[in-house]
């Protein structure tokens, strides 16, 4: 697998958030995006994950030397500050729900409800409805829905918002899991999170009328 950004620019309205972004992720790598609020890194991710148009570049997924570019809603799954989970269904229900609707890619297999459940440090707990978790829980089980469909790519906003230290060392587990199955990650964050080897892109933005000056 390989995702590939090419010279990326994005605009929020009117204003040119970021530009001439590239970088290359081969399976097995992950990248870190650093950088103050509003520098670009969530628009960013929504850009590689297919949610937002570039104002100029392109993303590529492939998985083998000389075939198309696959779509990313085929290839990846995205994590962004909200769960996506219903709050009236049980957990095993929204679990059950993302797996059938996402899918698995390339003949990989994600895991089980049960397994996920377990792997996020709650198996016990699936019967309960999804709101009635605190915010953590919630969470946890948000990277749930990561592992029971199968995508090779996972694209994380804030990935560990809620969480605590133990929680934190769980989800670095998961996605060194993923890595070493030849996933990809690219993720935005505030703070560690104990990825190792992972690369970094420091996301600084500008004003616009430096934008300007560029174009």
């Amino acid at each position: 697998m390989r995702l590939t950004a090419e010279k990326l620019a994005a605009r929020r309205g009117e204003d040119l958030i970021f530009f001439d972004i590239s970088f290359e992720l081969h399976a097995g790598e992950a990248m870190v995006l650093t950088g103050r609020n509003g520098s670009g890194k969530s628009t960013l991710l929504r850009v590689v994950a297919g949610l937002l148009r570039p104002d100029r570049g392109k993303v590529e997924f492939r998985f083998r030397d000389g075939e198309e570019s696959r779509p990313a809603h085929e290839v990846s799954q995205y994590l962004g500050h909200r769960n996506a989970m219903k709050q009236e269904l049980t957990v095993r229900e929204n679990l059950v729900f993302w797996r059938d609707f996402l899918g698995d890619a390339e003949g990989e297999r994600g895991l089980s409800v049960e397994e996920a459940a377990e792997a996020v440090g709650l198996g016990s707990i699936t019967h309960l409805p999804y709101g009635y978790l605190s915010a953590g829980q919630q969470r946890r089980f948000a990277m749930a829905k990561l592992i029971v469909a199968y995508r090779p790519v996972w694209i994380l906003d804030e990935p560990t918002a809620a969480l605590d230290t133990s929680a934190d060392e769980m989800f670095a587990g998961l996605v060194h899991a993923h890595l070493a199955r030849g996933g990809i990650a690219i993720a935005a964050t505030h703070q560690p999170l104990g990825l190792r080897g992972a690369k970094t892109l420091v996301m600084r933005g500008f004003e616009y009328h430096e934008a300007e000056e560029v174009l």
